[in-house]
């Protein structure tokens, strides 16, 4: 599911080359066969790599959905997630400046 939800949200985030680290994430609700998944990804925060002028970091959060276009960004309703939430990732990718 992780691979998917990135490969979908990518969104101007081609130069990703490599997944640092990942802080937490949580599979929020199981996936079945014949549901379609969406995602998006936005920025959380950026950061120098120390020694290198031509890399550096970008803390991501990226949300998959099932059956459930993400025009409107759906994650959360009060306290829990929203049903149609699938997939929530926190995590840094390298990235070419």
């Amino acid at each position: 599911m992780i691979s998917l939800a990135r490969a979908l949200s990518y969104n101007g985030l081609g130069n990703a080359f490599h997944i640092a680290a990942i802080n937490g994430g949580r599979h929020v609700a199981p996936l079945f066969a014949g549901l379609t998944v969406f995602a998006w990804s936005e920025v959380l925060a950026k950061a120098d790599i120390p020694g290198r002028r031509d890399v550096g970091a970008l803390r991501l959060r990226t949300i998959a959905t099932k059956d459930r276009p993400c025009a409107d960004f759906p994650l959360k309703t009060g306290d829990d997630y929203d049903p149609a939430v699938i997939l929530d990732l926190d995590y840094w990718v390298l990235m070419v400046k």
